[in-house]
C-alpha cells in the first residue's frame, strides 16, 4: 500500500458517515487492497459478519483463537461458518511463544502484574493478529464509541501507522440497544454469555460478567485499576513498545 494520506482517510471517514453497516462493508470490499475483519465472536463481530455473509463481500474474516477462549466462543465459530456459509481463518499463537511466557511468568501469571498480562496478551493476541493481517490494506473491526471511555471518540476509518494500513470501525456510532434490536431482528446467532452479564468476551481467566450500573468492558482485566486497560490490539506500538516477548512481532 503506498503512503497513507490524512487527507485520504478523513475524506474515508466521511463517506463511511453517511452509509449504513452494509453499504459501508460494501464500500471498503470495492477499495483497492485486501480489506481483513478480525472477529472476536462477540455481538459487535456477529452483526459485522452477517452483514460480510449475506451480501458475500469479498472480505477476509479471521478470529484470534487464543488457546484460552471459552467453549461457548469456540463453539460459536462453527455455528457462524454454517449459518453464513463463510470461511472464518483461525490463528494460533506460536506455541515457543506461550512456552516462553510460562517458564517467565507461570501460564496464569498474568494475575501477577501488568507487564505480565501485556506479554501475554502480546503471545496469544498480537502475534497472530500479525499474521492475519499480513498484507492487507484495510482492517475492519468492531469498535464501537460506546464500549469504553478509551473508546469514545473511535471514527469510522483511521490510520493505523504501526501496521500500514487503515482501520476501519463500521460500527462506530452504534449503541448497545441498537445491536441488541438489529441480532433479534435478522436472527444473528450471537455467544450464549452475554445473556449471562458478559458484554465484552475475551479469554476465560481474564474475563467475568459485569455488576449492574459497569461499563461494558468492565469485566476484561476485572483486576487491574486502569479503566482504559486494553490487551494491545487497538494501541499504538508506543503504548505497547515494552511488551516482553511480542514486541519484535507485533509489527
Amino acid at each position: 500500500m503506498s503512503a497513507i494520506l490524512p487527507e485520504a482517510v478523513a475524506a474515508l471517514n466521511d463517506r463511511l458517515a453517511c452509509l449504513d453497516l452494509h453499504q459501508r462493508l460494501a464500500l471498503v470490499a470495492e477499495l483497492d487492497g485486501r480489506a481483513v475483519f478480525t472477529t472476536s465472536l462477540g455481538i459487535e463481530d456477529q452483526v459485522i459478519t452477517a452483514a460480510i455473509g449475506e451480501q458475500a463481500l469479498d472480505i477476509d474474516v479471521s478470529t484470534l483463537e487464543t488457546g484460552r477462549l471459552f467453549n461457548e466462543t469456540v463453539a460459536l465459530i462453527d455455528k457462524t461458518e454454517a449459518t453464513y456459509d463463510i470461511l472464518i481463518h483461525r490463528f494460533y499463537p506460536e506455541p515457543e511463544g506461550v512456552s516462553a511466557f510460562a517458564a517467565q511468568y507461570g501460564l496464569n501469571g498474568f494475575y501477577e502484574s501488568v507487564e505480565a498480562r501485556h506479554a501475554c496478551c502480546g503471545v496469544r493476541k498480537l502475534v497472530p493478529l500479525a499474521a492475519a493481517l499480513e498484507g492487507a490494506q484495510y482492517w475492519i473491526t468492531g469498535l464501537r464509541r460506546g464500549q469504553s471511555g478509551n473508546r469514545a471518540d473511535t471514527p469510522f476509518a483511521e490510520a493505523d501507522l504501526d501496521r500500514g494500513l487503515i482501520k476501519i470501525n463500521p460500527l462506530a456510532d452504534w449503541d448497545i440497544d441498537r445491536l441488541r434490536a438489529h441480532v433479534d431482528a435478522h436472527r444473528i446467532p450471537i455467544n450464549p454469555l452475554h445473556a449471562r452479564g458478559y458484554p465484552s468476551i475475551g479469554c476465560e481467566p481474564c474475563t467475568r460478567a459485569i455488576k449492574p450500573g459497569e461499563p461494558e468492558r468492565a469485566g476484561r482485566w476485572w483486576w487491574e485499576n486502569d479503566e482504559k486497560r486494553e490487551c494491545g490490539l487497538h494501541v499504538a506500538e508506543a503504548a505497547t513498545s515494552a511488551i516482553p516477548l511480542a514486541s519484535s512481532a507485533a509489527r
